[in-house]
């Protein structure tokens, strides 16, 4: 299970609240993603969904969820992500991401010093944006595998 995951870092005891972030081109949550949530609640984080979407969007998500949220938040830039630490009170040390996007939501996640999971995405439908970032990534990747510094489909510590 996912929390299995989270819990195999060796950060993980300082981890307080985990960052979801999700592309919201459906408008609302999958059977998968609220058996998924239910899952992390178990261990007992603060979750809150990120997205570059409207409030619109994001609310149906967090009332059927009910979890905490950010909307417009323009990842991979740093506001948004400080706005959170601020007002949940917050260190980077105890922050998870978890994200399916390298350009947006892991190199973000990276930026803050925050521990970073990458995901497969959930969806095959993709905003015009999010479609030319997915369109980058694997050049990105095979730069990164080259480099042995990330190879698709590995687990990293």
């Amino acid at each position: 299970t996912f929390s299995t995951i989270l819990m195999a870092y060796p950060i993980s005891l300082s981890i307080t609240a985990l960052l979801i972030f999700i592309t919201l081109i459906i408008y609302k949550p999958s059977k998968k993603l609220k058996d998924l949530i239910e899952d992390i609640k178990e261990l007992n984080l603060r979750i809150l969904i990120v997205s570059n979407s409207t409030k619109k969007r994001v609310e149906p998500f967090k009332e059927i969820l009910n979890v905490d949220s950010a909307y417009f938040a323009s990842k991979p830039l740093s506001k948004k992500y400080i706005k959170i630490m601020k007002l949940y009170k917050l260190k980077p040390t105890q922050i998870a991401c978890v994200g399916d996007q390298l350009l947006t939501d892991i190199y973000g996640a990276n930026r803050m010093e925050f521990l970073s999971i990458l995901v497969n995405p959930i969806g095959n439908i993709d905003y015009v944006l999010t479609k030319f970032n997915r369109f980058i990534e694997p050049f990105i990747y095979n730069k990164l595998e080259k480099k042995e510094l990330l190879k698709k489909g590995e687990y990293y510590e």
